[in-house]
Order: structure tokens, then C-alpha cells, then sequence
């Protein structure tokens, strides 16, 4: 008798960050199930050639992932180009994304211990496959999301739907289809070697990287990777006009960059969202915006005074790991979901009617009580989605150039790379007012 495998059609449980001393093994299985189904299920053909990069025999160092809380400083092979379309990178620059810290708290399967982490990267081509256009010595920005540039997304111009970059069938089943590919964030995203390293390898150069003019420094143009084309993005999927008034949950890095945004937008009034007072008074003191501290305040009675029709647009930069109340905390506790939807229901809520709900914040499986009511009753557009990064970046690029856009303002580190595995619990724990980190391998 043959044996039946079944693979479940929705994601695998994560863990929570309330659930205690059996939170490791319990971080360590839904990995170990990730790779297990991924084996069974295998890879779809995919246009880059192979994720992980053949190896040579030089060495360089990283920084691994090796489990919850376990970012290591290690010394790793050296990749090197395989395909013809591709370049190998010397970063000059990296950081630490806000959706970084899902990996460190072990709560999105599909790590494996070894992999390689980080998607917000720049550096020098020192090395490229025959059908680059790009020179060598060409000093680029790479995107967080790699595309083909050939497949009916790309064409479109929805990079991050990329039909082509991603082998993982496990992350298929899991969503109908499989988000593209993305540097150091998991074998659900394609296992691809990321940038908190020395080298790495990039596929499709011309579509992934973004050659930098030398009147914008590392400092500015690293950013370009991720944080500021994803909250134009945020920005953008809310319609933020002129005259708007928004409300931002979560004022981290991806938060604080779409006040700017809304504000270079036009916006009439924006409102930062946070439970840190060290956000709370970047937020205030360098974007000049209204603040509400949630361990304070009562966020929607407030917003209710102030903006009594209440929002014109409400943009979730904050994310599935936040529960506030007991009975969310609890059902992650137990893994009865995986995901905790109050700040879309707090969004939900206190957007006007007719208003729009930007979700920009990851996501990664299900939530109960999910407000499908708030949003049919007063006729709520809620949309969702991972940066189209090679979209917007050329736009965002002069907005840099101009002064217009000034990312600095949230930088408040710098450390070399092996500094980073610390940097992450500083992170995590928002300690020592980190909003930001500029990393020089």
C-alpha cells in the first residue's frame, strides 16, 4: 500500500512571542515541517538557475541564522556568478529590516540553520555573467525582491509577483502562488543567499540592481534596497492626496518612512502611532507629526477627537506579531492563529467611511476576528502588498537627488557587520532608541 502524504493548505502554525519556555522547540518544528514538505513537494523550475550561488574557495564572512534569537558572525563560502545574467556584488552597505525580526524570533518557517539573511544591501559589481549590461566598478542599490523581468508580472510591473524567481511549492500550496524570490529571508522565498555579507550573488542584474549616481552617498542610497520604496508603497496603496489626513500604526523604520512620504505627498495631517517614546519623539521632533502613545492613550477615542469624520487613510506598518489583547495573545499562545488582526480592526475603525486601509506591514498566515464587517459597512478599500521595489525606485532616486526625500533622519547607528548579531537583540527588545543601523561589512 502506498503511502499518502498530505499537505495542509494553510500555513504552518508560528509561533508567538508570549508562548514560553516551549517556544523554541516549537520554532524548531515548524522549520523542521517546512523543510520536510518542502522536500516532498520539491521545487517548480525557476528562471534564475539556482538560489544558493555556487560556492568558490575563498572565504568571507556573514552573518547565519541558526535558530531562534541566533544570528551568528560566521566565516562562509564565497559565492560566485552561475548564470550568465548574473553579478557578484561587493557590499559596501547593509542593515537590519523591521520584517528581519521574524526570522530572529523564529515565528515564519522555511529557515533553515546556515541560511544567510538580509535584503537591504548595496555594493560594487566586481564580477558579471556575459549578458550583463551593467559595467564593472558599477556601484548599485540591489532590490529586496528579485524579479526575471520577462514574466507577464514583471512586465506589468508588479516585480514582487515575479512568476519566475521563487521554486518553493510549499509556498504555493500555502497561498494559491508563490511570492517572488527575496534575499536572505527563507526557502519559502527561494532560499536565496542574502546581504548581510561580504559578497553575494545576484540574478537578472539589469532588473535588479540600480546604478547610483556620486552625488547620493551610501548613506541615503542603501535605503533605496527596501524601507523607502516600501513605504511610498504604503503611501501609494492608501492613495495619500493632498489634503489627507492619515494615521500610521507602528512608528519603526518602515513607519516613520511613510510619514514622510505622506507628507511629501501632501497630506494635511499625518498621526504616528506607537507604544516607544523614543519613535514617539523622532516622530515628533523630526517629522513635526501629530503622536499618540497606545500605552497612554486611547487610540481610537483620540483619533475620534481630532479627526471626528475620522481618516482619510489608515496604513498598518506594524504587523501579525503585535497582540494587544488577551484573547489575541492567547489564541497565539495556542496556535489558534497565527496572525493577530487589532491594528487592521483599530485601522478599520477609525478610517472615515469610504476611506482607504494601506496594510504594509508582514503578514503571514490567519487571523480570527478579522473586521469583514467594519469594512463592508462603511464601504472600506483595504489593500495589501510587498514593494514593487524596481517600480518606484528610480522616482524615490531623485527624490533623493533633490532633497526632497532625506532618509537620515532615521539612522541612529553605525557598527560593522559583526557587530549586527548584536544589533538584533537591540533591536528586537527597542533598546538604546535603535530605529535604524548603517553597517559597513
Amino acid at each position: 500500500m502506498k503511502k499518502l502524504i498530505v499537505i495542509r493548505r494553510y500555513p504552518i502554525p508560528l509561533t508567538s512571542c508570549t508562548q514560553g519556555p516551549h517556544q523554541h522547540t516549537a520554532t524548531m518544528s515548524i522549520n523542521a515541517a517546512a523543510a520536510a514538505a518542502d522536500k516532498v513537494l520539491g521545487h517548480n523550475p525557476i528562471s534564475t538557475g539556482r538560489t544558493e550561488p555556487q560556492q568558490s574557495s575563498e572565504l568571507m564572512h556573514a552573518i547565519v541564522w541558526r535558530g531562534k534569537q541566533d544570528m551568528r558572525y560566521e566565516v562562509v563560502p564565497k559565492p560566485t556568478i552561475s548564470e550568465p545574467h548574473d553579478v557578484l556584488i561587493r557590499v559596501t552597505a547593509t542593515t537590519i529590516c523591521g520584517s528581519d525580526l521574524h526570522l530572529y524570533t523564529g515565528e515564519l518557517p522555511g529557515m533553515e540553520s546556515g541560511d544567510i539573511v538580509g535584503h537591504e544591501f548595496m555594493g560594487i559589481i566586481e564580477e558579471k555573467g556575459s549578458s550583463v549590461q551593467l559595467p564593472l566598478g558599477t556601484r548599485v542599490v540591489v532590490a529586496f525582491d528579485i524579479a526575471c523581468g520577462f514574466c507577464d508580472r514583471c512586465k506589468a510591473g508588479e516585480f514582487t509577483g515575479c512568476e519566475t524567481t521563487n521554486p518553493s511549492r510549499v509556498a504555493e500550496e500555502m497561498f494559491g502562488h508563490a511570492l517572488c524570490g527575496v534575499f536572505g529571508y527563507g526557502h519559502l522565498v527561494g532560499g536565496y543567499w542574502g546581504g548581510q555579507a561580504e559578497f553575494v550573488r545576484v540574478p537578472f542584474a539589469d532588473v535588479n540592481c540600480l546604478p547610483i549616481p556620486d552625488d547620493v552617498p551610501d548613506e541615503k542610497a542603501l535605503f533605496l534596497s527596501d524601507v523607502i520604496c516600501t513605504a511610498y508603497h504604503a503611501c501609494e496603496m492608501g492613495e495619500v492626496k493632498p489634503g489627507d489626513s492619515v494615521g500610521i500604526w507602528g512608528m519603526g523604520p518602515i513607519g516613520l518612512a511613510t510619514a514622510r512620504w505622506a507628507q511629501v505627498l501632501g497630506a494635511r495631517r499625518v498621526i504616528g502611532i506607537s507604544g516607544t517614546e523614543d519613535r514617539l519623539d523622532i516622530a515628533r521632533e523630526k517629522l513635526g507629526i501629530d503622536v499618540i502613545d497606545y500605552t497612554k492613550q486611547d487610540v481610537l477615542k483620540t483619533i475620534k477627537e481630532w479627526e471626528p469624520k475620522g481618516l482619510d487613510v489608515c496604513i498598518d506598518a506594524a504587523g501579525f506579531r503585535f497582540a494587544k489583547g488577551m484573547l489575541h495573545k492567547l489564541q497565539r499562545a495556542l496556535m489558534l492563529e497565527t496572525d493577530t488582526p487589532e491594528i487592521i480592526a483599530e485601522c478599520c475603525t477609525a478610517a472615515r467611511q469610504y476611506g482607504k486601509v494601506s496594510v504594509i506591514a508582514d503578514y503571514a498566515g490567519k487571523a480570527n476576528n478579522f473586521p469583514i464587517g467594519t469594512i463592508g459597512m462603511k464601504h472600506l478599500r483595504l489593500e495589501s502588498g510587498q514593494s514593487p521595489t524596481q517600480r518606484i525606485w528610480k522616482m524615490a532616486l531623485e527624490k533623493l537627488r533633490t532633497g526632497e526625500y532625506d532618509p537620515s533622519f532615521l539612522v541612529t547607528h553605525h557598527m560593522r557587520l559583526s557587530d549586527v548579531p548584536a544589533a538584533y537583540k537591540t533591536f528586537y527588545n527597542h533598546e538604546d532608541g535603535m530605529i535604524k543601523i548603517f553597517v559597513r561589512p
